[in-house]
């Protein structure tokens, strides 16, 4: 019998998700406003920024669906529950960036041989406009120790209209000052660079947890060496395998092995603690072996071994032996 119990260690969904409400209304008043004012003063630096807002608009509803679908618990098909939502929304919300970047840098290219007449006036009117909605977004999205990738996916949107209001702010002046036209394409481009490095940088993260990918911030030989140190029972440890949920929710899988069975309890103990102090990791399957063969690796009968499989810092279980395959196991879940 098991009375093993895990607290949530992740973000508060219900603040995370108001946060992005809040933007989103922002940015659709905004978007209005400048989709009518790029259209009616020919900028192209002015429409890149308008669509960034469309997509903003996009991007932040999805984001905040996705944490509405995180606050939902584990069920019969997703054991797991539905946290890795956000990682897929930040997924697709870097992926439409990219692609809308590949688009502004076409129709710059296109405006820069094929010059057209702005109004720099109203362009640096709306542009402003835009920098203040694009400010207030970014104000409140933005919090120095976010790591939810969805909420960076939906702020990398925001900053990519921020520096584009900037862009036509700059491009305005120049036309009103010169009449040189290809300001506008150019700065745009510039833009596009800045933001896809972000926006690539967003994908390869996002894709590396939907791979399963250990957190980069993890070096097995350190842990192995660590947990070796940490005290006497430990003899040897391998087959450690960690994968994330979201990076604030690391789970990790692992073999310890004793030299007597009476170690077990206290070895999986320690483990447990130090995974949760050291590397706040909450969430970890530790099995524990006697001897130096493992199971795992053994014909079945062909050795006798000691299994303790623990699930979480708080758990507290009944221990019962019971045959598994000719070979004498001890099980605590």
């Amino acid at each position: 019998m098991s009375n093993c119990t895990h607290q949530d260690h992740s973000q508060p969904v219900g603040k995370v998700t108001g946060r992005l409400l809040m933007a989103l209304a922002v940015i659709v008043v905004f978007m209005v406003i400048e989709v009518v004012g790029g259209l009616l003063s020919g900028s192209l630096a002015l429409l890149a920024d308008a669509t960034h807002m469309l997509t903003d608009a996009l991007a932040l509803g999805l984001a905040a669906s996705a944490q509405f679908f995180a606050a939902r618990p584990p069920d019969k098909r997703l054991h797991f529950g539905y946290n890795r939502a956000q990682v897929l929304a930040a997924f697709v919300n870097g992926v439409l960036l990219a692609i809308l970047l590949v688009w502004i840098v076409f129709e710059a290219v296109h405006r820069f041989f094929s010059p057209v007449e702005v109004e720099a006036q109203l362009m640096l009117w709306i542009a402003v406009a835009g920098l203040i909605a694009n400010g207030i977004a970014f104000f409140i999205l933005h919090r120095r120790d976010e790591h939810n990738l969805n909420m960076r996916g939906a702020l990398l949107h925001v900053v990519s209209d921020l520096l584009g209001s900037v862009a036509a702010i700059i491009a305005a002046l120049v036309i009103a000052a010169t009449g040189w036209m290809a300001i506008d394409p150019i700065l745009s481009v510039g833009v596009a660079f800045l933001i896809g490095v972000s926006a690539l940088r967003l994908v390869r993260e996002t894709g590396h947890i939907l791979l399963e990918g250990a957190p980069k911030n993890i070096d097995l030989a350190e842990m192995e060496a660590e947990l070796l140190k940490s005290g006497q029972q430990i003899k040897s440890v391998h087959s450690i395998q960690i994968s994330q949920i979201t990076p604030e929710q690391p789970r990790l899988t692992m073999h310890v092995c004793v030299g007597d069975a009476r170690d077990a309890a206290g070895a999986l103990a320690e483990v447990k603690a130090f995974l949760e102090e050291r590397y706040g990791i909450h969430y970890s399957t530790i099995q524990v072996e006697i001897g130096e063969e493992c199971p795992d690796a053994a014909s079945p009968g062909a050795a006798a071994s000691f299994e303790v499989h623990g699930h979480g810092p708080s758990c507290r279980s009944n221990v019962e032996i019971k045959p598994q395959g000719g070979a004498a196991a001890f099980a605590t879940d």
